[in-house]
């Protein structure tokens, strides 16, 4: 039945722990180089500059820009059968990293490349904290 099938969380690892550990109080978090201030996501065992792994986890603003985005049709897992259509966004963050996500609260056709969102978070299963994005202040419906 597809209204039982458990939604897909992700598995944290030993670099993206602290990430979900934020989500989990609703904070969106990357990770920044002491060094250059270079903000970088995902997080990884990557070195920015050579021999300089000087990285710090600090809070985001959470606000940015859809980059670009699509709307799937066919859902991808069981979880998301009743679900489709939804919009998945891919935003630049003030802080220069693009992340993705959903974005709630604005249908499809009224979605736009350079549209600005924020971060919200939906707390799901097993204490997981997922960020999904809506629509920004500055953003004003279509008419």
């Amino acid at each position: 039945m597809p209204d039982q099938a458990p939604r897909p969380l992700p598995l944290p690892d030993h670099e993206s722990q602290p990430y979900w550990e934020g989500c989990a109080r609703h904070e969106l978090l990357f990770q920044r180089n002491r060094v250059t201030g270079r903000f970088r996501f995902p997080p990884g065992p990557m070195v920015d500059v050579p021999g300089v792994q000087e990285w710090e986890w600090v809070k985001s603003s959470g606000k940015g820009e859809i980059y670009s985005f699509t709307v799937p049709h066919h859902p991808s897992h069981p979880y998301f059968m009743d679900k489709v259509p939804y919009t998945v966004v891919l935003v630049e963050m003030q802080e220069g990293v693009r992340i993705v996500g959903t974005l709630h609260g604005v249908a499809e056709d009224h979605v736009a490349i350079g549209m600005p969102v924020e971060v919200g978070f939906e707390d799901g299963a097993d204490d997981v904290s997922l960020p999904f994005f809506r629509p920004g202040s500055a953003w004003r419906k279509p008419t």
